[in-house]
């Protein structure tokens, strides 16, 4: 945080120094690169599938690839966005200076800040992806991430956590939750690691269980939730009517596949303080470049407060100047703050409204907040302008608590979001070229039972927030009639 620049130097002088000998460094002759100059004009950006065959050749079992140490381990990363799975190389020290320094410092930066914790008396609670072997060859493993670091956890990290790594790493979703509810109940659990969504099919089954509405009646030294993947914004009100009482602490990380990025530093502050010296070397795309074949990146000592980037990184895993996905906006510079703010894919630009999950997160927040409504889950896609209708987005919410009036909600939203988006509120000028929103209010578990058809089910796997096409809209829709005809 007080040296940013000197920190990031120095990752960078270590990565271009050990990637050197590798087969990548030799075919970009990293030997000679000295400067990022150097570094932004040899090397292009890349995704997955421009490095994927680099990849594909380490799961074989080759090394000195992308990175100099052997690399066994690859972190599976699967969205509803793609029905392809990515594999992401996972080196020891990715695992060690990034992955586990990063969750040791938010929790440092939790102990500093909260001097009477007892988070250490008990148990840590992961609910983690599953761990599966690499059939490709018998040196290579692969799973979800936190699987991965699950297993290769140190002996006193294992002391500290729950459940037992057997039931921890278990693929089959359903009867996982049944068997974590199980094996916790009498459990001593101060702090929950999870994503939203199946943290709180947890908590549902724990309170089927016992009886109980209040989840520190079953785990009363609960303190600290970290939560991670999703926006927590939609699920914020919803946590804290399930764990109800004074000194609960909401942290969020922003820990990935490709690593770990960010955390928040302070109960009050919900930005992420960005971490600047665990092996990554950090590049930003503006969006004025995105789409680009060779977009040109800035540095952090480039960036500006609340402006979104693309965000793209080198790593100590060799991912070399690779595109997460994701999008981010500064919101400081003194310390480098951020929040994230969407995937790069995921935005609606149907009619020149450039909506971002940020915005769509924050308006539905506070449509609930004025109505009542408590929301489980939602996706977003445009209704597309034809000659005889204007266009509108259309919006397939699961209310956890449904509002007294439906149209009283929509109408929340559609104020809240052309309050937060100027050319959504264009758009929408006098119904010119968007009319108000067409929100679908679906059965209890409707995107659970989705994801289940997708063979989707797990911590790595997450509904679409926003499309700009209607397959995955279309296909929910569908699935829903269709229940609604057999019945």
């Amino acid at each position: 945080m007080e040296h940013p620049f000197e920190s990031q130097e120095l990752v960078f002088k270590n990565l271009i120094q050990l990637g050197s000998i590798t087969e990548w460094g030799k075919n970009y002759k990293y030997e000679s690169i000295k400067t990022f100059e150097d570094f932004r004009n040899r090397v292009p950006v890349q995704d997955y599938d421009s490095i994927k065959p680099w990849i594909n050749r380490m799961m074989k079992g080759e090394q000195n690839i992308l990175w100099p140490s052997e690399i066994r381990w690859f972190a599976k990363s699967s969205g509803t966005t793609s029905d392809k799975s990515k594999f992401i190389p996972v080196s020891q020290e990715a695992m060690e200076e990034c992955h586990y320094k990063g969750g040791l410092d938010l929790l440092s930066a939790y102990c500093i800040l909260n001097e009477d914790t007892k988070i250490f008396n008990g148990k840590g609670l992961i609910i983690g992806g599953s761990h599966q072997i690499n059939s490709l060859n018998s040196l290579s493993s692969y799973g979800d991430l936190s699987a991965v670091l699950l297993q290769n956890m140190s002996f006193i990290g294992q002391l500290y956590r729950t459940p037992q790594l057997s039931i921890a790493l278990m693929d089959e979703w359903e009867n996982k939750i049944e068997a974590l509810a199980q094996s916790t109940l009498k459990a001593d659990v101060t702090n929950i690691a999870g994503v939203p969504t199946w943290t709180m099919i947890l908590i549902k089954r724990l309170f089927e269980l016992t009886g109980k509405n209040n989840l520190r009646d079953i785990w009363p030294n609960l303190e600290l939730y970290i939560h991670g993947g999703v926006s927590f914004t939609p699920y914020r009100e919803q946590f804290k009517s399930l764990i109800k009482g004074d000194g609960m602490n909401f942290y969020e990380s922003y820990n990935a596949s490709e690593g770990f990025f960010a955390f928040q530093f302070g109960k009050r502050d919900e930005d992420l303080v960005l971490h600047l010296n665990n092996g990554i070397f950090y590049e930003f795309i503006p969006m004025s470049e995105l789409g680009k074949e060779f977009p040109k990146t800035i540095l952090i000592d480039e960036v500006k407060p609340d402006e979104n980037y693309a965000l793209v990184i080198s790593t100590n895993s060799g991912l070399w100047r690779y595109m997460v996905g994701d999008t981010v906006k500064f919101t400081s510079v003194k310390p480098f703050k951020i929040k994230v703010t969407g995937r790069v894919k995921q935005f609606i630009n149907a009619f020149g409204e450039e909506v971002i999950a940020e915005n769509t997160d924050n308006a539905i927040a506070q449509a609930c907040a004025i109505t009542g409504a408590v929301v489980r889950d939602y996706t977003v896609a445009p209704v597309y302008l034809t000659y005889d209708n204007r266009g509108c987005h259309e919006w397939l919410i699961e209310f956890e608590k449904e509002p007294h009036n439906l149209q009283v909600f929509i109408e929340h939203l559609d104020s809240n979001l052309r309050a937060l988006n100027t050319d959504y509120d264009a758009k929408r000028y006098r119904d010119i070229a968007l009319k108000e929103p067409t929100v679908h209010s679906l059965p209890q578990n409707t995107f659970y039972n989705w994801l289940k058809k997708k063979g989707k089910l797990g911590g790595q796997h997450k509904v679409p927030r926003l499309n700009n096409d209607r397959v995955y809209v279309d296909d929910i829709l569908s699935m829903v009639n269709s229940v609604s005809i057999s019945s």
